[in-house]
């Protein structure tokens, strides 16, 4: 008798061991079964060993498979080390990953339907000059008949073509040229004129032929960084590519791939936004065609489970342009990693788990098949610029625009002496209405940057004071006046907007503050002859909605783009000459400690988007700090002051890049349940890792869909064996989680967290 141990997509440790009939087909290694569990419960698992070993348990109490859903295996066993990796790296369990990795096609239990497309053809018989004129006659008198059939006739080129080079055509393509119903059809395929047949279609754009002839040569500066990049890697197989913002690295990244691609070898391009595969796209495709296949989470299931057996297959897509989840694709041949805005925080997943960061999973992917990797950004993470200035990276500065355009202006704004002057109007500071007003007298465009969504980040009574909460988790509610909603936007709770005050039934409620909603509102009233977009989580919430105001943008059919910070990642617009970030201070005044790191980020990748072409554009920031050293650095653009600055300040307070953290989240529905389970837990954390526990404490957020939380956090050195505390960390959980007053409080870790 042979077992399978089966792995479930489900937060349990280890595998399960289930029993294969030998009426079933054979099972390797990372196939899909069909299992039942519990009483009623029935998964789609995976393979992880095929063994004789019987388990020591009574024969009852061994069950069997149900089912083996595939042929070949869908999960190859580099993928299944990776996986391995993770749930030991970010201490999670191995189902969680297997749960993220797979597209749900894949998971489901009757596994995943290929799309089939009806098409017709002419039954041999009829293949003739002769059998057309028989077939005519078989019609009688029917005139939509005739019609039809000579609508094949057409469409499928009988009249001037060998019988083998006959065109396909599907039954919908047929009715649709004929103007006649299915039954007109359905009454020739039952004189056995033309025959129906089905035939498996892909769900994926074919993109053309590949042309090469198309690689851009580069300027001077970007040849020395080609070259700089293939020196470095000699020495180091991760770089980093340090460019200002339309320095050219996308030109580089092409001529890269395509000598990799030429090699014989895959390429991995990952992009922190799903909006920036967009343009990228169609850059890669002119020269790379149907050899680039794209994967993110706007696609359907259906067309990622394609992508994912198209990988398996004989031909797979040399190059993958994915967000964050590309990391877990099945590849035969990698040869290169390139992670391009490698500082986007959004390659960090959250939640669920596995919480992992898309960029170190693709460092140690990379490693396994010997594959090179390249970290391009304006602006660097702490964390990287400390491993290229420690020489552990491999660094080529491409510190010049390309074809000589000059950084923008930055003109810093102190809207608190303009408020107190009573000179703003709204959010808007005189400066900053001359400047849009001057830039669509001479036709160019606009970008106004706001990283708060909705109309309104809260709304107030103005008698009482009352401020609308969520029910469900510690945040105010956020308005969105098109909705006429009050709207949570940690858990999605959604209720109507009070007519009158709860607390004290008056009816002055007001709103406070400024969100990209009520900006494009009054922007419209400013400049009504401006065409006007808006581009944030409420606006693209639709498949092809961030296509479409992306293209509507760099196609010059809008003058004024609104957005939060969706249009400050690696999007690339000739027309912008003037960039407003219309509140620097919402991002400086964050309780984090990458607060000043994020925001120097946030504020130079927006300010990038200006004067990327032919002249120099203009970025007016709006602060009510201006003094602040981290304002003077974005204003010069001086990266070696900034991270000279921030790393002296995250040695002195034992933060990354100097130590790792880990934060330890305790969660359950009672406040003074998880308050007990956190107080005990921290102590029992600090007896064995001493001042490196912080903690417990509630976090900025403490209450999140009904739940309370603690968090605990850990700063460990360097020097201090990783792997000998996450193993301690996992024993203090599972000992926590087996005594009955805990049992119900969920213990959860963020390793590295953002």
């Amino acid at each position: 008798m042979n077992y399978v141990d089966v792995l479930l997509p489900l937060p349990l440790e280890g595998t399960y061991t289930y029993s294969l009939p030998d009426t079933l087909p054979a099972c390797r290694m990372g196939m899909r079964v069909l299992v039942p569990l519990g009483k009623s419960k029935v998964y789609s698992g995976l393979v992880m060993r095929v063994h004789q070993q019987r388990p020591s348990l009574p024969d009852d109490k061994i069950r069997a498979v149900l089912s083996v859903l595939d042929a070949a295996p869908v999960v190859l066993p580099e993928q299944l080390k990776l996986w391995h990796w993770i749930a030991d790296y970010y201490m999670c369990m191995p189902g969680e990953v297997f749960a993220a990795a797979l597209p749900s096609g894949l998971k489901a239990d009757k596994g995943f339907k290929p799309k089939m497309e009806s098409y017709v053809t002419l039954a041999p018989a009829y293949r003739s000059q002769q059998g057309i004129h028989m077939a005519f006659d078989m019609m009688g008198k029917s005139a939509r008949q005739q019609n039809l059939f000579a609508c094949y006739l057409q469409l499928s080129h009988w009249d001037d073509e060998e019988e083998d080079e006959k065109k396909e055509i599907t039954r919908e393509e047929l009715l649709n040229v004929s103007h006649e119903l299915s039954s007109i059809l359905t009454q020739i395929e039952k004189k056995g004129i033309l025959k129906k047949y089905d035939r498996e279609v892909g769900r994926l754009n074919d993109n053309g032929d590949p042309h090469p002839e198309r690689v851009r040569q580069l300027s001077t500066a970007q040849a020395e960084a080609y070259h700089g990049i293939c020196q470095a890697w000699r020495q180091h197989p991760t770089v980093l590519l340090h460019g200002v913002t339309s320095s050219g690295k996308t030109e580089i990244y092409i001529k890269l791939i395509q000598e990799v691609i030429d090699s014989g070898k895959q390429v991995m391009y990952l992009l922190p936004e799903i909006a920036l595969t967009v343009q990228i796209m169609e850059r890669l495709q002119r020269v790379f065609g149907r050899r680039i296949g794209i994967y993110h989470s706007r696609y359907s299931d259906a067309e990622r489970v394609e992508i994912w057996q198209k990988q398996l297959s004989d031909q797979p897509y040399d190059i993958i342009l994915g967000a964050r989840s590309a990391v877990f694709l099945p590849w035969q041949r990698l040869g290169l990693v390139i992670v391009d805005e490698e500082h986007e925080t959004s390659y960090k997943q959250e939640d669920p788990a596995p919480r992992y960061h898309a960029r170190s999973v693709a460092l140690v992917l990379a490693r396994m098949y010997g594959a090179k990797t390249l970290l391009g950004t304006a602006t660097p993470s702490a964390e990287t610029e400390y491993n290229a200035e420690t020489g552990k990276y491999g660094v080529v500065r491409l510190m010049r625009r390309f074809k000589g355009v000059e950084l923008p202006e930055v003109e810093v704004v102190d809207v608190k002496d303009l408020r107190r002057r009573k000179m703003m109007q709204g959010p808007f500071s005189p400066q900053l209405l001359k400047a849009v007003r001057e830039a669509l007298e001479q036709h160019r465009q606009v970008i106004l940057f706001q990283n708060r969504r909705g109309y309104a980040p809260s709304m107030m009574c103005r008698v009482c004071g009352w401020v609308p909460h969520c029910p469900n988790c510690d945040v105010s509610l956020t308005f969105h006046k098109r909705l006429n909603l009050l709207t949570c936007h940690v858990c999605g709770h959604t209720e109507p907007l009070p007519l009158t005050c709860p607390s004290c039934d008056s009816p002055m409620i007001s709103d406070r503050g400024f969100g990209t909603e009520k900006i494009e509102d009054e922007i419209r009233l400013l400049f009504p002859e401006a065409r006007v977009a808006r581009m944030d989580q409420d606006t693209t919430r639709t498949r092809h909605a961030q296509e479409r105001i992306i293209d509507d943008f760099t196609h010059g059919r809008t003058d004024i783009l609104i957005g939060t910070q969706m249009i400050s990642k690696g999007l690339d617009f000739d027309r912008v000459s003037i960039v407003a970030i219309l509140d620097a201070d919402a991002m400086l005044n964050f309780p984090d400690f990458r607060a000043y790191e994020e925001a120097f980020m946030m504020m130079a990748q927006v300010a990038g988007r200006a004067g990327r072409r032919g002249e120099r554009g203009k970025v007016v920031l709006q602060t009510r700090q201006p003094s602040l050293p981290v304002i003077a650095d974005v204003v010069g653009m001086n990266y070696t002051s900034f991270y000279k600055n921030l790393f002296e300040e995250r040695e002195a307070f034992h933060y990354p890049p100097f130590t790792r953290l880990c934060y330890v989240y305790l969660r359950h529905k009672n406040e003074d349940k998880v308050e007990t389970a956190a107080q005990d837990l921290g102590g029992r954390l600090r007896r064995h890792l001493g001042d490196r526990v912080l903690g417990p404490d509630k976090p900025s957020v403490a209450r999140i869909k009904q739940l309370f939380l603690r968090k605990i956090v850990l700063k460990l050195e360097p020097s201090l064996s990783l792997s000998s505390v996450r193993s301690f960390l996992h024993a203090t959980r599972q000992m926590m989680m087996g005594e009955k007053a805990y049992k119900t409080v969920q213990i959860f870790f963020d390793v590295d967290p953002l």
